[in-house]
């Protein structure tokens, strides 16, 4: 689906109202369709009304996600399905960081605090950073 979007942003005079954004989209066969069986289920009469409500429906999953909220669909049963759209992903935190537990010896804990309360190191040599690189 190609989206266009056609918007001469001019500003107006004090008093008058800003012109409405034009929109058009280059839809397969069958996405218009099912954008037309979509129209036609929720009694909308036109594509401006269809878009305002599905922009609404995007901006609260959007916001949702931002919170790191799942969103879940659930059926009069009680079983649920969460909705993964990739999308809708780039805007989710990442809540489920990786956990790793390690077994600290004795030794081990010495030894961190040791390196952990030395005094600040050198920066590296020449030579050093010329052995890393090799």
């Amino acid at each position: 689906m190609a989206l266009k979007a056609k918007s001469k942003r001019i500003q107006s005079p004090p008093g008058k109202r800003a012109r409405k954004a034009k929109f058009q989209a280059d839809l397969a066969p069958a996405e218009d369709r099912t954008m037309r069986v979509l129209k036609e289920e929720l009694q909308l009469t036109s594509n401006t009304d269809f878009l305002s409500d599905a922009l609404a429906l995007f901006r609260w999953a959007v916001s949702e996600r931002k919170l790191g909220h799942r969103i879940i669909s659930e059926s009069v049963s009680g079983e649920r399905q969460v909705l993964m759209f990739p999308r809708l992903e780039r805007v989710a935190p990442d809540l489920a960081l990786p956990r790793v537990e390690i077994q600290w010896t004795e030794r081990e804990l010495e030894s961190l605090a040791q390196l952990a309360s030395a005094p600040k190191a050198d920066p590296p040599t020449e030579a050093l950073i010329r052995a890393m690189r090799d």
